[in-house]
């Protein structure tokens, strides 16, 4: 297996931000923190800041990026566990019923604005560092991206936040300026992306194989601009995407298969490693129904409950086509839950099984997730020339993916523009399903109220013996946004989102 040195973060070189030292350290006048000052003095410090940034997605995309992402959208839900309830604010969410003291919104926000100020804490010190200005060049654009990346998140869940471009030093600079405009957050992100896809290399090669790309900053900077209903400009990105050479599998399942990780569909992907406890991923066991054990997962050594979390609605399952190949590759269907304890006992639970893979050891994986491959270049192609009114080329690039050797499916033929609009948008629901697009898919199609209170409907018609918090799945445009979390408000002096 190919190992990544980026994901190497080790308890000593993040803590090299948390206040620890090193014997080399410890030889000159006694201090208890390095700061970053005196750390950055060569590109090997750099490569090590720039490769602990990268932690921060790679935890979220263990939760954060899921919850948010998926189950609040048609997409998932979740198997009511009503023998542990440990985590019902996970269940709030995807319920519309959260509250902004709830834990899952304030890790969320903490980790995306940790990532933000590792990322600034790079940018404020590769300058003074004497390196190869290709390799200079690099690392800057690895953290731009990944500071858009987290602000591009940050905006589309919560509007307008508190903008940071530097990093906090001291204890006095831990204090916002307020929530910046919308706008504003996306004048930077769209700076810092379009800085960062002149800057890194097309492809890597061995060990930095999988860190951010010229591809993955143009892919998201076109994304940025589809959300901003600036289609023009999402088709040029995506046409120098188009030009790198990315190309679909011919088949759906390698694409998610651990042993061909980083292939020529992929254009970013968060990086896991089996093989290491820390860096390991687990959505096998998360995904699997809580009654399950070890049926879902073939895992013998599963010695507790799965977690039950991203569940397949029916919604989702019935938007497959039946010659669909795609969906008994996304979706597995084969188990019925007899547990008595069950709600649910006697009926058929779904999972998702695109990243169901043979497990390194006991509750550890090597399956990395995916953010963006090239599928969803040709689907966001597909929408900006459908948007300019080119149907006939749009249909083009709709029938690549949708009537690719890998989904057994026929070509669509040449239809009216809204009517090819919603084809476009339900080829994005099934083939990215379950890679945190759909929410945000909902949102910017203007479809989310709708479609979300539609489904919470069916929801609980399907589930009528699970509880529901009062108010739950009452979705209006407010409840778009996430609340704040109670702490940032308070200690920071933001303005809340209503609900």
């Amino acid at each position: 297996m190919k190992k990544h040195n980026y994901l190497y973060l080790s308890a000593l070189s993040v803590s090299l931000f948390m206040g620890s030292c090193t014997k080399d350290f410890l030889q000159r006048d006694p201090e208890s923190i390095i700061s970053a000052s005196n750390f950055f003095s060569n590109e090997s410090q750099v490569k090590q800041a720039v490769n602990g940034a990268y932690n921060s997605v790679l935890q979220m995309g263990l939760a954060d990026y899921w919850i948010f992402g998926e189950m609040r959208s048609d997409n998932t839900t979740f198997h009511y566990n009503n023998t542990n309830r440990g985590l019902e604010q996970r269940e709030l969410m995807e319920q519309f019923v959260s509250q902004a003291t709830d834990e899952p919104l304030s890790t969320f926000w903490q980790r995306l604005y940790t990532g933000i100020d590792r990322a600034n804490e790079v940018l404020d010190h590769i300058g003074t560092v004497n390196m190869p200005d290709a390799n200079k060049n690099q690392y800057t654009g690895e953290m731009k991206f990944l500071r858009a990346f987290h602000y591009f998140t940050l905006v589309r869940q919560w509007g307008g936040v508190p903008l940071r471009t530097t990093s906090t030093q001291t204890t006095d600079q831990t204090k916002s300026k307020g929530r910046a405009s919308v706008d504003d957050i996306y004048t930077q992100i769209i700076a810092d992306l379009t800085d960062a896809a002149s800057k890194l290399p097309k492809k890597y090669t061995g060990a930095d194989v999988g860190r951010a790309t010229e591809g993955a900053a143009r892919t998201m900077l076109a994304e940025v601009y589809l959300t901003r209903k600036k289609t023009t400009e999402a088709l040029t990105e995506l046409r120098k995407v188009e030009a790198i050479g990315y190309q679909l599998l011919p088949s759906y399942a390698a694409i998610f298969d651990p042993a061909n990780k980083n292939n020529a569909e992929s254009i970013f992907e968060i990086q896991y490693l089996g093989s290491d406890p820390q860096l390991s991923s687990t959505f096998m066991y998360q995904f699997a129904p809580w009654t399950s054990g070890s049926a879902v997962t073939k895992d013998p050594k599963t010695t507790s409950n799965p977690g039950g979390w991203n569940i397949p609605t029916q919604d989702l399952i019935d938007a497959y086509d039946s010659t669909d190949l795609r969906k008994n590759i996304s979706i597995g269907t084969d188990f019925i839950s007899m547990n008595p304890s069950d709600p649910l006992k006697g009926k058929m639970i779904p999972y998702i099984k695109k990243y169901n893979h043979a497990p390194a050891d006991i509750g550890r994986t090597n399956d990395n997730f995916p953010v963006y491959r090239y599928a969803d270049v040709l689907l966001m192609i597909a929408e900006c020339l459908n948007e300019s009114g080119d149907q006939a080329s749009s249909l083009t690039y709709l029938n690549q993916v949708h009537a690719h050797s890998r989904t057994g499916l026929l070509p669509l033929a040449v239809i009216d523009q809204a009517t090819l609009r919603d084809l476009i948008f339900k080829e994005r629901q099934v083939e990215l399903a379950f890679e945190n697009h759909r929410w945000y898919d909902l949102v910017r199609s203007g479809k989310a109220v709708a479609v979300m209170n539609a489904n919470g409907a069916r929801e609980k018609l399907l589930k009528p013996t699970q509880p529901y918090p009062i108010g739950s799945y009452n979705v209006n445009p407010n409840k778009l946004l996430l609340l704040i979390p109670q702490k940032e408000v308070t200690l920071d002096n933001l303005a809340q989102n209503p609900q």
